[in-house]
Protein backbone atom coordinates (compact mmCIF):
# COMPACT_ATOMS: atom_id res chain seq x y z
CA UNK A 1 0.00 0.00 0.00
CA UNK A 2 3.16 2.57 0.67
CA UNK A 3 4.55 1.93 -2.66
CA UNK A 4 1.16 2.56 -4.15
CA UNK A 5 0.90 5.92 -2.23
CA UNK A 6 4.59 6.55 -3.10
CA UNK A 7 3.93 6.03 -6.98
CA UNK A 8 0.74 8.22 -6.40
CA UNK A 9 3.20 11.04 -4.83
CA UNK A 10 5.67 11.17 -6.80
CA UNK A 11 3.50 11.06 -9.94
CA UNK A 12 1.73 14.07 -9.03
CA UNK A 13 4.29 16.56 -10.84
CA UNK A 14 3.49 14.47 -13.92
CA UNK A 15 -0.30 14.95 -13.25
CA UNK A 16 -0.17 18.38 -12.74
CA UNK A 17 1.65 18.93 -15.98
CA UNK A 18 -0.69 16.80 -17.77
CA UNK A 19 -3.81 18.40 -16.56
CA UNK A 20 -2.32 21.65 -17.66
CA UNK A 21 -1.85 20.31 -21.21
CA UNK A 22 -5.20 18.80 -21.01
CA UNK A 23 -6.95 22.18 -20.03
CA UNK A 24 -4.58 24.12 -22.30
CA UNK A 25 -4.60 21.96 -25.44
CA UNK A 26 -8.19 20.60 -25.88
CA UNK A 27 -7.66 18.72 -29.28
CA UNK A 28 -4.86 16.42 -28.16
CA UNK A 29 -5.84 12.65 -29.44
CA UNK A 30 -5.51 9.40 -27.70
CA UNK A 31 -1.96 8.80 -29.50
CA UNK A 32 -0.32 12.09 -28.23
CA UNK A 33 -1.98 11.62 -24.62
CA UNK A 34 -0.57 8.38 -24.26
CA UNK A 35 2.91 9.84 -25.52
CA UNK A 36 3.10 12.27 -23.11
CA UNK A 37 1.84 9.57 -20.75
CA UNK A 38 4.34 7.18 -21.71
CA UNK A 39 7.45 9.49 -21.82
CA UNK A 40 6.18 10.71 -18.38
CA UNK A 41 5.57 7.62 -16.72
CA UNK A 42 9.46 6.54 -18.32
CA UNK A 43 11.34 8.91 -17.03
CA UNK A 44 9.84 8.74 -13.40
CA UNK A 45 10.79 4.81 -13.55
CA UNK A 46 13.97 5.71 -14.49
CA UNK A 47 14.79 8.54 -12.30
CA UNK A 48 13.95 6.23 -8.92
CA UNK A 49 16.38 3.67 -10.57
CA UNK A 50 19.32 6.25 -10.72
CA UNK A 51 18.51 7.42 -7.25
CA UNK A 52 18.57 4.13 -5.63
CA UNK A 53 21.88 3.33 -7.58
CA UNK A 54 23.53 6.38 -6.59
CA UNK A 55 22.07 5.86 -2.60
CA UNK A 56 23.54 2.49 -2.78
CA UNK A 57 27.20 3.96 -3.37
CA UNK A 58 26.53 6.15 -0.53
CA UNK A 59 24.74 4.06 2.36
CA UNK A 60 27.61 2.77 3.77
CA UNK A 61 28.53 6.59 5.06
CA UNK A 62 25.31 7.30 6.18
CA UNK A 63 23.48 4.48 7.30
CA UNK A 64 23.13 5.35 11.00
CA UNK A 65 21.14 8.33 10.01
CA UNK A 66 19.34 7.27 7.01
CA UNK A 67 16.24 7.65 8.08
CA UNK A 68 16.69 11.50 8.75
CA UNK A 69 17.99 12.00 5.38
CA UNK A 70 14.88 9.96 3.86
CA UNK A 71 12.92 12.35 5.77
CA UNK A 72 14.33 15.39 5.49
CA UNK A 73 13.95 14.71 1.02
CA UNK A 74 10.11 13.66 1.75
CA UNK A 75 9.35 16.87 3.55
CA UNK A 76 11.35 19.07 1.16
CA UNK A 77 9.98 17.91 -1.67
CA UNK A 78 6.19 17.54 -0.44
CA UNK A 79 6.86 20.65 0.83
CA UNK A 80 8.05 22.59 -2.68
CA UNK A 81 5.29 20.72 -4.38
CA UNK A 82 2.76 22.52 -1.94
CA UNK A 83 4.26 25.49 -2.48
CA UNK A 84 4.88 25.15 -6.02
CA UNK A 85 0.95 24.64 -6.29
CA UNK A 86 0.58 28.17 -5.07
CA UNK A 87 2.62 29.96 -8.02
CA UNK A 88 1.03 31.18 -10.74
CA UNK A 89 2.42 29.51 -14.21
CA UNK A 90 1.39 30.73 -17.91
CA UNK A 91 1.96 27.75 -19.59
CA UNK A 92 1.37 27.97 -23.55
CA UNK A 93 -0.11 25.28 -25.52
CA UNK A 94 1.89 23.68 -27.99
CA UNK A 95 -0.43 20.94 -29.67
CA UNK A 96 3.09 19.56 -31.45
CA UNK A 97 5.01 19.13 -28.60
CA UNK A 98 8.24 17.98 -29.67
CA UNK A 99 10.26 14.68 -27.78
CA UNK A 100 12.66 16.91 -26.30
CA UNK A 101 10.08 19.44 -24.91
CA UNK A 102 8.44 16.15 -23.71
CA UNK A 103 11.74 14.85 -22.58
CA UNK A 104 12.42 18.15 -20.49
CA UNK A 105 9.02 18.14 -18.92
CA UNK A 106 9.50 14.79 -17.77
CA UNK A 107 13.08 15.15 -16.36
CA UNK A 108 11.83 18.43 -14.33
CA UNK A 109 8.77 16.66 -12.98
CA UNK A 110 11.01 13.42 -12.01
CA UNK A 111 13.72 15.24 -10.08
CA UNK A 112 11.56 14.20 -6.81
CA UNK A 113 11.83 10.58 -8.12
CA UNK A 114 15.72 10.28 -8.43
CA UNK A 115 15.71 11.73 -4.48
CA UNK A 116 13.07 9.17 -3.37
CA UNK A 117 15.32 6.91 -4.94
CA UNK A 118 18.47 8.04 -2.93
CA UNK A 119 15.40 7.54 0.27
CA UNK A 120 14.72 3.97 -1.05
CA UNK A 121 18.03 2.82 -1.28
CA UNK A 122 18.69 3.40 2.73
CA UNK A 123 14.80 1.19 3.09
CA UNK A 124 15.85 -1.65 1.20
CA UNK A 125 13.63 -3.64 -0.85
CA UNK A 126 12.49 -4.73 -4.45
CA UNK A 127 13.84 -1.37 -6.56
CA UNK A 128 12.94 -3.01 -9.89
CA UNK A 129 8.93 -4.01 -8.84
CA UNK A 130 8.59 0.14 -7.08
CA UNK A 131 10.50 1.75 -10.33
CA UNK A 132 8.16 -0.36 -12.63
CA UNK A 133 5.10 0.27 -10.45
CA UNK A 134 6.31 4.02 -10.12
CA UNK A 135 6.18 3.98 -14.09
CA UNK A 136 3.08 2.27 -14.35
CA UNK A 137 0.90 3.90 -11.92
CA UNK A 138 2.11 7.33 -13.60
CA UNK A 139 1.70 6.57 -16.69
CA UNK A 140 -2.14 6.08 -16.01
CA UNK A 141 -2.66 8.74 -13.89
CA UNK A 142 -1.60 11.25 -16.64
CA UNK A 143 -3.69 9.76 -19.27
CA UNK A 144 -6.71 10.44 -16.76
CA UNK A 145 -5.28 13.45 -16.19
CA UNK A 146 -4.94 15.04 -19.57
CA UNK A 147 -8.62 13.87 -20.18
CA UNK A 148 -9.87 15.59 -16.77
CA UNK A 149 -7.87 18.36 -17.67
CA UNK A 150 -9.56 18.42 -21.08
CA UNK A 151 -13.06 18.46 -19.51
CA UNK A 152 -12.20 20.36 -15.46
CA UNK A 153 -9.52 22.96 -16.45
CA UNK A 154 -6.48 24.33 -14.67
CA UNK A 155 -7.93 24.73 -11.32
CA UNK A 156 -7.40 20.40 -10.80
CA UNK A 157 -3.67 21.32 -11.57
CA UNK A 158 -2.74 22.97 -8.17
CA UNK A 159 -4.75 20.23 -6.12
CA UNK A 160 -2.46 17.54 -8.05
CA UNK A 161 0.44 18.90 -6.64
CA UNK A 162 -0.96 19.64 -3.03
CA UNK A 163 -2.31 16.37 -2.84
CA UNK A 164 0.93 14.67 -3.75
CA UNK A 165 3.00 17.13 -1.31
CA UNK A 166 1.15 15.88 1.45
CA UNK A 167 1.19 12.30 0.81
CA UNK A 168 5.08 12.56 0.23
CA UNK A 169 5.15 14.36 4.04
CA UNK A 170 3.33 11.79 5.35
CA UNK A 171 5.35 9.12 4.19
CA UNK A 172 8.61 11.00 5.44
CA UNK A 173 6.88 10.82 9.07
CA UNK A 174 6.34 7.25 8.63
CA UNK A 175 10.14 5.94 7.95
CA UNK A 176 11.24 8.57 10.61
CA UNK A 177 8.65 7.42 13.19
CA UNK A 178 9.20 3.91 12.43
CA UNK A 179 12.68 3.81 12.66
CA UNK A 180 13.24 6.45 15.76
CA UNK A 181 10.50 4.00 17.54
CA UNK A 182 11.70 0.40 15.83
CA UNK A 183 8.11 -0.25 14.66
CA UNK A 184 7.56 -2.35 12.36
CA UNK A 185 7.26 -1.38 8.77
Amino acid sequence: MELLLLAVALSMDSAALSIANGARCGKLNLFKISKIAFIYGFFQALMLLIGYFLGLEFIKYVEAIDHYIAFFILFVLGAKMIKDSREEEDLECSIDLSLKLLIIGAIATSIDALAIGVALSFEGGSIAVSSIVVGLVCFAICIVAVYIGKYLGEALEKKALILGGVILIIIGFKILLTHIFYLDA
